[in-house]
């Protein structure tokens, strides 16, 4: 049977809902769907207005639905964060061996971190720390050997990472963008070492560095202008090393600059308390509660002022003074009628000083976590 002629009229009725069809699906794709991200708005707009959700509140963003679950734990909102150029800090702190807290300067807000999964040994040895990129590296000893931990910051967890060409503890150590160098320090066996590696956090891999001149331990290390210092240390337990190092990238070699940290150390003090505020160098002395900023050019060190009154710690040992952004943190320990507890201290160099006073501004307090600041990094990605 031949197919039915449809009227002028039906085809015309046909055509207007077609193109209604179409109509509606263009403006659909223009305002979002019923189950896009944000209501409104096209998802590739969408997620250019999620990435500048503090990270501090992906947990809590992960709860709205589904959607957003899977977009945090697929890491793609954190990579399109960094992309544009989004930079935050934290501050990674451990006070007690029960764990890890972080600190959001932005947010004003504590995290308790999830609880590393390591040995009895390793969590109740002395530790050493260091944010690298969006990573935390976390250094210390097992029964039999060194390990190093790492926490993902993307993927919120604990991970046992590769270990070092010469493992070592009491090391010199900095970061830069996706990289970090150790330098010195000493292995299982007691002996002080001159050797440095490179961490490339993109393989988490480590790669053998030319020798220091001169074995240290106890010592700070630090990136400026592009290049890395290792400052203070012994390299006996009698004999203080004075003299800086610095260790040029592109050369691949390590040059002595006399004088640079004539404060002299002691077997039962801490290493120096160095910091990096852009591309300016600031040391606090803990024996004086002075702050003081190097002097590129004339190799010397000026008084800037003093700490804030509440600080206190065991020759130097108990507190951090770490580089946040453009300001300078102290970490530590105070007790009062309330209790016990840490207080995060910040102070701007730009705002200089008035006759040997700093404006610190506190600007975190965690209660009942003790006094005591084991390990401290700052993370900024």
């Amino acid at each position: 049977m031949a197919a039915e002629e449809q009227s002028p009229e039906r085809r015309e009725v046909s055509t207007s809902s077609s193109a209604s069809v179409v109509e509606n699906d263009a403006q659909r794709s223009r305002l979002g769907s019923s189950d896009s991200l944000l209501p409104g708005l096209i998802d590739d707009v969408a997620l250019n207005c999620l990435a500048w959700v503090p990270r501090m509140d992906y947990p809590s963003l992960s709860c709205v639905s589904k959607k957003y679950n899977n977009l945090i734990k697929s890491g793609h909102l954190f990579a399109l964060s960094k992309q544009m150029g989004v930079k935050e800090y934290h501050v990674f702190m451990v006070c007690d061996p029960r764990g890890w807290l972080m600190f959001s300067p932005m947010k004003k807000k504590w995290t308790v971190l999830p609880k590393m999964p390591c040995d009895e040994c390793f969590n109740h040895a002395d530790k050493e720390s260091l944010a690298v990129d969006d990573e935390l590296l976390v250094f210390g000893r097992e029964m039999f050997q060194f390990a190093i931990w790492k926490y993902g910051l993307r993927s919120r967890r604990w991970v046992k990472c590769e270990g070092m060409h010469r493992p070592r503890c009491l090391f010199a150590s900095g970061s830069l963008g996706g990289i970090a160098i150790v330098a010195g320090g000493t292995d299982m066996n007691g002996n002080v070492l001159a050797s440095a590696e490179l961490y490339d956090s993109s393989s988490g891999r480590w790669e053998m560095l030319p020798n220091m001149h001169s074995p240290r331990r106890l010592c700070s290390g630090f990136f400026m202008d592009g290049r890395f210092y290792v400052v203070g240390g012994m390299s006996s337990p009698n004999v203080s090393v004075t003299y800086g190092e610095e260790f040029d990238l592109e050369t691949r070699k390590w040059r002595t600059i006399e004088g640079m940290y004539p404060n002299v150390n002691r077997a039962a003090q801490a290493p120096p308390l160095v910091v990096v505020v852009n591309n300016e160098l600031f040391t606090l002395e803990y024996l004086t509660n002075m702050v003081k900023r190097y002097d590129k050019e004339r190799n010397m060190w000026e008084v800037m002022g003093r700490l804030p009154p509440i600080v206190d710690s065991s020759n130097g040992w108990g507190l951090a003074f770490k580089p946040c952004g453009d300001r300078l943190l102290v970490v530590c320990g105070q007790r009062g009628r309330n209790g016990e507890g840490i207080v995060v201290n910040a102070w701007c160099p730009k705002s200089g000083g008035r006759d040997g006073n700093l404006d610190w501004k506190v600007i975190g307090v965690k209660e009942n976590v003790g006094v005591f600041v084991y390990n401290c990094a700052v993370m900024g990605c």
